[in-house]
C-alpha cells in the first residue's frame, strides 16, 4: 500500500471544484444533471474550472441518459469544443443494443481526442461481457482507466469482480487504472486497498448534504485521510 492512491471528485461547478482540490483530490470529473448520471457540462463551466483549480480534469462526453452513443456527430464537434475550452482528458463509454462495446462509436470520439486520456466509465458494468469489452478497447489511444462499481448495483455487489480484475492486472486488456466508484463508501476501503485496487471515485459521498449540497471540502479531506492510511 505504499503507493498514494487516487482520489477522484465529481464536480458541477467552480465551488465544488475548489473544495474538492482543497481536500485533497487529485482529479476532478466534470459533468452535469446528476439526475441523469452526468452528462457533459457546458465549454465555460469547463473553462471556468481549469481557471480555478491546477489538478487534473476529465470532462465527460455523454449527451443523454443511457449508454447509446446516440448523435455520434455531436459527441465528436462537443469534444473539440472540450478541447477548445482547455479540457485534455475525458470520460466516455457506449454500448450497443445487446450490451457489447459500441466500438465504432467509440473509435469516433477518441479519434477527435487526438492522443488525450480517457476513463471507459460504468457503461462496462452494463456491458454483457466485461472481458471481451476490455479486449476490444485494449489498444485504442489514450485508454488509461475503467471506472467500475465490478456491478451494475454497484460496489456492495461488485467487490467479488474487482478484486479478480485487480488481480489480473498485466493480462491482455487489463493493463489501465482500475478506478473503482458508484456506491463507494469508506468502510469499502480496507477490503480494496487489499486487492491492490490504488483509485477511487466518489460524488455525493463527497457532499455533506447528498446530491443537494456542494463538494464539502472536509467530507473530501476524510477521504483522503482513510485512502492515506492515516
Amino acid at each position: 500500500m505504499s503507493k498514494r492512491a487516487v482520489l477522484e471528485v465529481i464536480a458541477l461547478d467552480v465551488e465544488d471544484a475548489v473544495a474538492a482540490q482543497a481536500g485533497g483530490a487529485d482529479r476532478l470529473e466534470l459533468v452535469t444533471e446528476m439526475a441523469a448520471d452526468g452528462l457533459t457540462p457546458a465549454p465555460s463551466t469547463v473553462a471556468a474550472i481549469r481557471a480555478a483549480v491546477d489538478i487534473d480534469l476529465r470532462v465527460m462526453l455523454r449527451l443523454a441518459d443511457g449508454f447509446a452513443a446516440g448523435d455520434v456527430d455531436r459527441l465528436v464537434r462537443v469534444a473539440g469544443e472540450m478541447r477548445d475550452a482547455g479540457a485534455d482528458q475525458f470520460v466516455l463509454g457506449f454500448l450497443d443494443a445487446v450490451g457489447g462495446v459500441d466500438l465504432a462509436a467509440v473509435e469516433r470520439v477518441v479519434g477527435a481526442l487526438g492522443g488525450c486520456r480517457w476513463t471507459f466509465h460504468r457503461a462496462m458494468d452494463r456491458a454483457a461481457d466485461r472481458d471481451a469489452l476490455r479486449k476490444q478497447l485494449a489498444d485504442l489511444p489514450g485508454l488509461d482507466t475503467y471506472l467500475t462499481a465490478g456491478s451494475a448495483s454497484g460496489v456492495d455487489e461488485g467487490l467479488p469482480t474487482l478484486a479478480a480484475e485487480a488481480g489480473r492486472r498485466g493480462e491482455p486488456g487489463y493493463g489501465q487504472t482500475l478506478l473503482v466508484g458508484g456506491g463507494l463508501r469508506l468502510d469499502h476501503v480496507p477490503a480494496l486497498r487489499h486487492a491492490g485496487i490504488d483509485a477511487f471515485h466518489i460524488g455525493g459521498a463527497a457532499r455533506s448534504a447528498g446530491w443537494a449540497g456542494p463538494v464539502s471540502e472536509g467530507a473530501v479531506r476524510e477521504w483522503r485521510r482513510v485512502l492515506d492510511g492515516e
